[in-house]
């Protein structure tokens, strides 16, 4: 029985030392993901939905940001769409769009300068046709600092739950060996009482 009870220790412990890999693997995760890396600008119309990822813009440097194109009330992805690409704030810049997926676009362009700009995106596709206006990309933003830190306190926070789980299932296996030991050490002083009484008699 005492074994039995150790082992069941043994494996808490093992059980959350397992979930502790988990938890570190899920919380490497977000660092690397979109949310953490990109921007985002959205516009909406009455037969189109337009989403645009892109990293930070530099200026002068040539960017690769993936616009996302659907069906407004299906929210079906468009595929083969003529997508055509102007800047209001800068009418001599030029934007070379292919698609790579069904509904997914890469537009590839520079910005000259430090400031916010927006896209006038002409789409066409079968017998619709819209112009929607992306507006909010601003060349020279960073993203937020604060995306990092909130990982690495997620992680610190996981490894602690991991070492308190290890000492709470350490605690238990003591407790219950102890508490089996001591209806053990028990045991004897009532069968030998009883012996005597039956001497007695």
């Amino acid at each position: 029985m005492k074994n039995l009870l150790l082992l069941l220790a043994w494996l808490l412990a093992m059980d959350a030392y397992a979930h502790g890999g988990e938890d570190h693997g899920d919380a490497a995760q977000p660092s690397a993901g979109p949310v953490a890396t990109t921007f985002s600008v959205a516009a909406l119309s009455e037969k189109f939905e337009l989403l645009l990822r892109f990293e930070p813009l530099t200026k002068g440097q040539d960017a690769d940001m993936r616009l996302f194109v659907s069906d407004y009330a299906t929210n079906a992805p468009i595929k083969g769409a003529k997508i055509t690409i102007t800047s209001p704030e800068d009418a001599s810049l030029k934007f070379a769009v292919t698609e790579k997926s069904a509904g997914s676009y890469l537009v590839e362009g520079a910005f000259p300068v430090n400031q916010k700009y927006s896209m006038a995106v002409q789409v066409v596709a079968s017998d619709q046709a819209d112009l929607m206006l992306l507006s909010g990309l601003e060349v020279g933003k960073k993203l937020p600092v604060g995306a990092v830190p909130v990982a690495a306190s997620s992680s610190l926070f996981s490894s602690w739950k991991n070492v308190l789980l290890l000492f709470g299932a350490f605690l238990l296996g003591v407790g219950l060996t102890a508490l089996f030991l001591r209806r053990r050490v028990a045991a004897p002083v009532s069968t030998t009482s009883s012996v005597a009484y039956e001497n007695q008699a």
